[in-house]
C-alpha cells in the first residue's frame, strides 16, 4: 500500500467511524448487587438456611444483615456463618445492629466473619439540631470502635433525617459533625426522595461520603405506597448512574411492602437489577 491509499483508506475509516452510533457514555450496569435481609423477615425465621440459598440463588451475592429473632448470624458461629455465604457465592458486607447493648462484642463478631461495615437503622427523629450534633458525637466514637476492628461505622437514614428543622436539613448536620475519616453513611434512594429531596443532586453535594445505598420503589398515588424496583415513580437509571458516579461501592436492595408477596417481589426486584442499564 503506497502512501496515497493509505491516507484515503485511513480517511475513510476516520469518517465510518464519526458517522457510526456511539454508546452513550453513561452506559453501565452493576456487576454485583445484594440484599437487606430484612426484607425476608417474615419468611427467614422459618428456615433460615433453606431461604439464604433461595436468597443466593436468586442473584443477591453481597448481604447485609440485621438483628432478626436469631441474631444477625442466624443461630450459626461468625466462623461457621462466613463459609455457609462463601459455599453460596455469598458474602456479608455489613449489618444493621442495635449499638446500644454489647457493641463490642457485636464489632468482635463482625470483624471475623469478614464484614465492611456496622450501621445504625433508625435513631428517630430528634427534637433540636443540638441533639442531631451529639448523635454525631456518638457516631464518631463508634466510629472509631470500629476502626479498631478494621471496620467503618455508617448511618442508614428514613425521611425524617431529610425534613428540614430550624432551617436545617438533619442528614447534612450529620454530615458536617461526623469524620469522614470513622463515619460513612447508606442512603435509602427511597427515603430522600419520598423526603421531597434529590438523591442525585444529595450524592453530588456530598460525593465520597456514601458508601452503601439502599434500592427500593415506591408509588405517591393514590396513597404512598412500596412497589417492585423497577414499577413506581422513581428514575433508577438516573439515580443508579449518580450513585456510582459518587462513590457508592455497595447497591442492596431492601423492600418492605410487596404487592404479592416478600419471595415474588424480591425476585422480581433481583431480575430488573440484572438487566438495568443505565
Amino acid at each position: 500500500m503506497n502512501r496515497r491509499e493509505f491516507l484515503l483508506k485511513s480517511s475513510a475509516l476516520t469518517a465510518t467511524t464519526l458517522l457510526a452510533p456511539a454508546l452513550p457514555s453513561w452506559a453501565g450496569t452493576l456487576k454485583s448487587f445484594g440484599a437487606q435481609l430484612y426484607s425476608f423477615r417474615d419468611e427467614l425465621p422459618k428456615d433460615p438456611v433453606g431461604i439464604l440459598k433461595q436468597i443466593a440463588a436468586m442473584g443477591y451475592s453481597q448481604w447485609e444483615g440485621y438483628a432478626g429473632p436469631k441474631g444477625i448470624y442466624w443461630g450459626m458461629k461468625p466462623k461457621e456463618f462466613r463459609a455457609f455465604a462463601k459455599d453460596l457465592g455469598a458474602t456479608m458486607v455489613s449489618s444493621h445492629c442495635d449499638t446500644r447493648n454489647n457493641f463490642q462484642q457485636t464489632i468482635d463478631e463482625a470483624a471475623e466473619v469478614g464484614l465492611k461495615y456496622l450501621l445504625t437503622p433508625y435513631i428517630g427523629p430528634q427534637k433540636s439540631l443540638d441533639e442531631w450534633k451529639l448523635r454525631a458525637d456518638s457516631f464518631n466514637k463508634m466510629g472509631e470502635m470500629c476502626a479498631k476492628s478494621g471496620l467503618k461505622f455508617g448511618y442508614h437514614n428514613h425521611d425524617y433525617s431529610f425534613k428540614t428543622q430550624d432551617g436545617q436539613i438533619p442528614q447534612e448536620v450529620l454530615l458536617a459533625h461526623t469524620d469522614p475519616k470513622l463515619v460513612v453513611f447508606e442512603l435509602d434512594l427511597c427515603w430522600i426522595e419520598a423526603a421531597g429531596l434529590s438523591a442525585v443532586d444529595h450524592l453530588k453535594k456530598y460525593r465520597g461520603r456514601y458508601e452503601l445505598c439502599h434500592i427500593k420503589d415506591f408509588k405517591r398515588q393514590p396513597k404512598f405506597v412500596q412497589v417492585d424496583v423497577g414499577t413506581g415513580d422513581l428514575d433508577y437509571k438516573k439515580i443508579l448512574r449518580g450513585a456510582m458516579d459518587n462513590g457508592v461501592k455497595y447497591f442492596l436492595v431492601e423492600q418492605e411492602q410487596y404487592p404479592i408477596s416478600a419471595m415474588g417481589s424480591l425476585k422480581s426486584d433481583a431480575d430488573y437489577m440484572k438487566k438495568v442499564e443505565f
